[in-house]
């Protein structure tokens, strides 16, 4: 593997582990609040892993948007 696709991958490793620095430290202070399965943090590193760093953040905040009270929730894949 060359040193230019190593950089290439860093931001979205970078990316991956603040929301896994998220789920180990503030999630559990927070509980489980989610209404969709996978829960928002896990959906948000499968489309980071899955459509890279800029599409797949994108598609994560707009899931953690419609995660609210009045969402009917259900199972939503990347």
């Amino acid at each position: 593997m060359s040193q230019w696709s190593k950089l290439q991958g860093l931001p979205s490793a970078i990316l991956i582990g603040v929301v896994r620095s998220y789920q180990l430290l503030i999630s559990p202070w927070l509980g489980r609040n989610c209404r969709f399965t996978p829960n928002c943090s896990n959906y948000f590193i499968q489309a980071v892993r899955k459509y890279g760093c800029l599409p797949g953040s994108l598609r994560g905040v707009w899931r953690i948007c419609r995660c609210h009270p009045w969402s009917a929730g259900g199972h939503d894949a990347p």
